[in-house]
């Protein structure tokens, strides 16, 4: 069984990529945007888009597709960039189209089922059921491997600030 803690009632920001739906800790949440390009880092992984200024603030702008293996798609209308915190440090997560706020509690949440090697759920705390759809519930801190962090940083351009490892 997981070591996570979930609080008895909580909120989640639900968002779409492809034909799954996502959720995230609305406490980890600083701001929902609308798509705009982003600054391209020099060998930065794969699933880092770049960076964008955050009102003086230098933010990476991760490719959740990408970050997932879901193919990719051309980003539209819908397309937005949200903005969470791990570990006090913002990160921009660019998703399809963002669904709705849900409340659950701590009893709705299914512990991710074992995919064994096929299939990588480190990134999951849980799925839960909510009004006959299934979401799965991310684990933001896990999004960013601290081997990933460390190319990030050396890719940065002299005087940006490093980004701290998360995971």
């Amino acid at each position: 069984m997981s070591d996570i803690q979930f609080s008895p009632l909580a909120q989640h920001l639900t968002f779409n990529l492809a034909d799954e739906e996502y959720g995230v800790d609305i406490l980890a949440v600083r701001e929902i945007r609308g798509w705009s390009p982003v600054t391209r880092i020099p060998q930065a992984p794969d699933y880092v888009l770049g960076v964008i200024n955050l009102r003086g603030s230098i933010v990476p702008v991760l490719d959740m597709r990408v970050r997932f293996g879901l193919a990719s798609a051309e980003r539209g209308n819908a397309s937005v960039t949200i903005i969470v915190a791990i570990n006090e440090r913002n990160f921009g997560i660019v998703v399809d189209n963002v669904s709705d706020v849900m409340t659950i509690t701590a009893d709705q949440i299914q512990p991710v089922p074992d995919m064994g090697a096929v299939i990588d759920t480190r990134y999951l705390r849980g799925l839960v059921r909510h009004d006959d759809r299934m979401v799965l519930l991310l684990d933001i801190e896990k999004l960013m491997k601290p081997d990933d962090m460390a190319s990030l940083n050396a890719a940065l351009p002299a005087g940006v600030d490093a980004i701290d490892a998360v995971a």
